[in-house]
């Protein structure tokens, strides 16, 4: 299975491709969707989707895996991220891709160990899984652990496997 995780921002959107199941994984590619401030929201939303959709395009996966909403202070913050995130949606949703969505805690806790695990321990964590050469930026890092998630719920009987969500 070959799936496409995300996790949307407006400004550093991470994302992965990653393959497997829940025995064997490997990335596929990996990085960050850097939008300048300089670019108002609408047009940095636009910048999201078309780059997703080309991914989609150029890797064709199964299914895409996104991070839930998560809970944030500000409602200017809040909103924002919802709005990246509904771009994702977008993108995936116009190619006909089931999506699926997982709370940070619960990617943490299966990737980690713990569901309270910072952005390093998770970074350390995907580049061990994946036999990176390099440690991710923490954007892209959150992705390949978003899509780790999702193969590990491939087979539920995997003591990693977290609920799936269909959105």
């Amino acid at each position: 299975m070959r799936i496409l995780s995300i996790d949307p921002a407006v400004r550093n959107t991470g994302y992965a491709i990653v393959e497997g199941d829940a025995r064997s994984q490997k990335s596929l590619d990996f990085g960050v969707i850097s939008i300048p401030q300089k670019l108002t929201q609408s047009k940095a939303l636009a910048a999201i989707s078309s780059t997703l959709g080309n991914l989609i395009k150029k890797w064709e996966p199964d299914e895409v895996a996104v991070e839930g909403i998560i809970y944030v202070q500000s409602h200017r913050t809040a909103i924002s991220m919802g709005a990246a995130r509904g771009a994702a949606l977008i993108a995936a949703a116009s190619h006909g891709l089931r999506v699926f969505e997982y709370a940070p805690t619960k990617v943490k806790q299966a990737v980690v160990g713990k569901g309270t695990a910072d952005k390093k321990q998770v970074a350390f964590m995907v580049r061990a899984l994946f036999g990176l050469a390099e440690t991710p930026p923490h954007d892209a890092a959150d992705a390949l652990a978003i899509g780790l998630a999702h193969l590990f719920s491939s087979d539920p009987n995997n003591q990693k496997a977290i609920p799936r969500k269909e959105i």
